[in-house]
C-alpha cells in the first residue's frame, strides 16, 4: 500500500474518533463503513464479526471494544429511522 494512502486513510480514520462520557476513545462503525470501501452495511459486518474473532482469540473480551447501538438516519420526505450501529474501541469502553 502506498505511504500517502496510508496516512490519508489513518487522517480519516483519527477524523471520525468520538469520545465517550468516561473520555474513552471510539469510532461508530456506520461512520467508517464508507471511507473505509464498503458500501453495502452486510459487507462490512462480515469483516466486523472477523474483528470480534480476533479480539476474543488474543484474550480481549469483545464486549469490551464492540458495543451495540443503534443510530438514526435521515431518510426522504423528512423521515427518519433507526438502524444497528457498533461503537468500536481500540481500548476497553464501558456503557453504563
Amino acid at each position: 500500500m502506498k505511504t500517502d494512502l496510508i496516512h490519508t486513510l489513518t487522517d480519516t480514520f483519527e477524523a471520525h474518533a468520538q469520545q465517550a462520557e468516561n473520555g474513552i476513545e471510539f469510532w461508530l462503525a456506520r461512520d467508517l463503513q464508507h471511507p473505509l470501501g464498503y458500501d453495502e452495511w452486510r459487507n462490512f459486518t462480515t469483516v466486523i464479526s472477523k474483528a470480534q474473532t480476533s479480539c476474543e482469540v488474543s484474550g480481549h473480551p469483545v464486549a469490551d471494544h464492540f458495543v451495540d447501538v443503534n443510530k438514526t438516519i435521515a431518510m426522504p420526505k423528512g423521515a427518519e429511522k433507526e438502524v444497528p450501529d457498533l461503537m468500536l474501541t481500540r481500548y476497553p469502553l464501558r456503557v453504563n
